[in-house]
Formats: C-alpha cells, sequence, structure tokens
C-alpha cells in the first residue's frame, strides 16, 4: 500500500463561522492543503448556499464546489453552551476564519483583540464587505453589489448605456476568498517566525478593486475609462469573438505588429491590409474597429469554423473556441491531463476538479461535501461534551 505524503497543512486546525462563497472557497483550499476544516453551521438550515438551488443531484451549486474535505457542526451561537463548545474549538484551533453579518463577530466575542489575549497563537481571518471603519463599515455587501461598487461594471458588457453585465461567477467573491486564503498561509508562516498569531482582515471591495488595476491606471488623473467592448478587449484589437460561416464563433487574439501580418497574410489571406494606414498600429486599429471587423466578418463568412482555426493555428495566431458549460465538462485537455477526481457526498460520488496549483511533492485532499450537522457528535464527544445533553440544552434555548 502507498504511503500517503504529508501536506503542507497537515495538524492544522481551522475553525469558520462561513457562509456563502468567500469564506467557504477559502477553506476549502486550506483543506485541499491537508488542514482539518470545522465548518460551524446554523441547526436545521445550515450555511445558506446549501439552499441556493438543488442542480447536482438535489445538491446546490455552490456548496458542492466550496464544502468538500470539511466537517460539519450544528451550533446555535445564540446558546451559551454552543458558545462554550466554539471556545473549546478555538482553544485547540490554529485558525478562526469568518464572513458572518457586520458586527456579527464582535456580537459573540470575537474580536481579534479578545481572543489574543486568550490564545496567542491563533489566527483570526475576518472577511467582510467594505472592511472594519468607514461609513460602508456595517453595509450590507453581496457580490453583484461590490462588482457595482469596484467599477467592474462600467467596463463590462457593451457598449449602450443599458448593455451593463456583471461577471457570470461570483468574481468578488472569489477574489476575497482569494486573498483571505494567502493571508491565512502568510500568516502561518510568520507564526512560524514570531511564535504568535495575528488578524487577517479581508474586504471584498479592495480584493476586486485590485483586480481593478488595470482599467483604474487607464483612466488615470481624469483620463477617459476603457470603453465597454463585449467579449472583445476594449484597447487591443483585434481581440475577440468573431463568426464564422457556419454560425460558429472564433474567440482570437493579437498581442503585436508581427501577429497582425502573419493574420492578414495567412488568415485573412490579404496581406495589403498589413500595412494599410488605418489599421498599421493597434491604436488605429482599436480606433477604426468597425470596419477591420466588417472586413474580418467578411472574410470568414467563406469558412467553416474548423477551417478559421486550422489557418489562425497555422499562423500560430492564439485563439479558442466559445465553450459552453458542458463543453468544459468535456474537454479534451481537462481529460488527457487526468484533472478529474470523485468525491463523496450526502448525494453520492461526484466529479471534483483538481486544484490548479499542483504540487510534485504531495496529493491535495478530496474529501466528501459533508452533510449538515454530520459531524456534531463526533467532534462534540472529542472535547469531551455529551452531544445529547447539547442538542438538549440549543432545543430549550431556541425561540
Amino acid at each position: 500500500m502507498a504511503v500517503e505524503k504529508p501536506r503542507p497543512l497537515d495538524g492544522i486546525t481551522v475553525v469558520s463561522l462561513e457562509h456563502a462563497i468567500a469564506a467557504p472557497f477559502c477553506s476549502r483550499q486550506l483543506a485541499d492543503l491537508g488542514a482539518r476544516v470545522i465548518k460551524i453551521e446554523r441547526p436545521g438550515s445550515g450555511d445558506f448556499a446549501r439552499g441556493y438551488d438543488e442542480r447536482v443531484a438535489g445538491l446546490a451549486s455552490h456548496f458542492v464546489w466550496t464544502n468538500r474535505s470539511k466537517e460539519s457542526v450544528a451550533l446555535d451561537l445564540k446558546q451559551d453552551a454552543a458558545l462554550a463548545v466554539l471556545d473549546g474549538l478555538l482553544a485547540k484551533a490554529d485558525v478562526l476564519l469568518q464572513n458572518l453579518a457586520p458586527g456579527a463577530a464582535s456580537r459573540l466575542g470575537l474580536d481579534f483583540d479578545v481572543l489574543h489575549a486568550r490564545f496567542p497563537r491563533l489566527i483570526v481571518c475576518d472577511v467582510s464587505g467594505y472592511g472594519g471603519g468607514g461609513s460602508y463599515e456595517r453595509k450590507k455587501a453581496y457580490d453583484l453589489l461590490i462588482q457595482s461598487e469596484a467599477g467592474f461594471l462600467s467596463v463590462t458588457g457593451g457598449p449602450g448605456d443599458d448593455q451593463l453585465a456583471k461577471a457570470g461567477c461570483s468574481i468578488a467573491d472569489i477574489a476575497a476568498g482569494m486573498y483571505a486564503y494567502s493571508g491565512i498561509l502568510s500568516a502561518l508562516l510568520l507564526r512560524e517566525r514570531t511564535g504568535e498569531g495575528s488578524r487577517v482582515e479581508v474586504s471584498m471591495l479592495e480584493s476586486l478593486v485590485e483586480w481593478m488595476g488595470y482599467p483604474l491606471y487607464y483612466a488615470y488623473a481624469g483620463m477617459p475609462p476603457p470603453a465597454r467592448a463585449g467579449a472583445a478587449h476594449s484597447t487591443i484589437y483585434p481581440y475577440g469573438p468573431f463568426p464564422a460561416g457556419d454560425g460558429g464563433t472564433v474567440m482570437l487574439g493579437l498581442q503585436n505588429e508581427r501577429e497582425w501580418q502573419l493574420f492578414c497574410e495567412q488568415v485573412l489571406l490579404q496581406p495589403e491590409l498589413a500595412t494599410d494606414p488605418r489599421f498599421s498600429a493597434n491604436f488605429k486599429r482599436s480606433a477604426n474597429r468597425g470596419a477591420l471587423r466588417d472586413l474580418i466578418v467578411e472574410a470568414f463568412a467563406q469558412l467553416e469554423t474548423a477551417e478559421v482555426i486550422a489557418r489562425l493555428e497555422r499562423a500560430q495566431i492564439a485563439n479558442a473556441q466559445v465553450n459552453d458549460m458542458a463543453a468544459v465538462w468535456a474537454h479534451p485537455q481537462l481529460r488527457e491531463r487526468d484533472r478529474w477526481r470523485e468525491v463523496g457526498s450526502p448525494a453520492g460520488p461526484l466529479p471534483a476538479l483538481l486544484p490548479p496549483a499542483s504540487n510534485s511533492a504531495f496529493e491535495p485532499r478530496m474529501d466528501p461535501i459533508p452533510a449538515l450537522g454530520e459531524h456534531t457528535a463526533a467532534v462534540l464527544q472529542e472535547l469531551g461534551y455529551d452531544p445529547a445533553a447539547l442538542d438538549a440544552a440549543q432545543q430549550r434555548g431556541a425561540p
């Protein structure tokens, strides 16, 4: 039998008061690296992301994505008995992660200063919409609202004022989850040097504004921002989707003048366009994109999608297919690189993508998605509590 290789976070315990996406995405990645993640959920309903939909064999798509390899413990933190259990967990934990509603963690006595005095090695990561302090501190924050506040919507979508478009995935939550993940890893490294825990604070707004660095600097000192250009690039052209004659769509991108010349010669078969004064530099092509698009569409109208891609490949012009979700599930590159695994769940085995950062020294943890409260009894017994007594206490305290 093969011996399982150690993972970077083996022996690290994370207690997470989490819901939705940002904190669960962070803690799932910590679990991928071997951390024990104890997910505290509300009895009866749990993480509200469990109820978003029933698309994955009756389970919610968001929840399946962000919650494998965790232990679910159902605690009503409004009850003193449950708070005592949480206290016992924190005494043995390395990390507390939370993205509760604004002010909720403080009301539970989970401020970093309070916890640091009692548990000096504990790392506390607070994820919120807008961060502590400032007039937005207690403002509710959902992903789409942060996309709006961070300016993402102003550069995404079509050119008309009625053509704003959000990202098709929870980009603000994902950004915050990634910074929480890297922040916790850096705090663990720091603790190795100092012996003490620290506080990591992550705001969704600041996370997404960081990702908006290019359009921000492009609009520096009152300069016009990048124009909304749909699926095309706002300042590089041609770079975006183009229709082929059979009704398919090809995504292509040019980055320099050498590629522009090859594109004209080998793809469009119109070498004279390479020196056309309207198109002889990227800024000219971008300014005259309407005329250039018409020429490209006319050339591609005579070709099937496969023929367009074949010409682009021969000319070594970057290109891609515009895949839907079914095509991504069946993507040959993911299959050929053996990137899919099976994980357990309350609905049976489900496919799960391996974490993108492969490491030659270990295999990532890919354990089941938990049912609500599945590990409550085992964790309570581990701490020396009687599960039946706690359940009775929570029932007595329930409204």
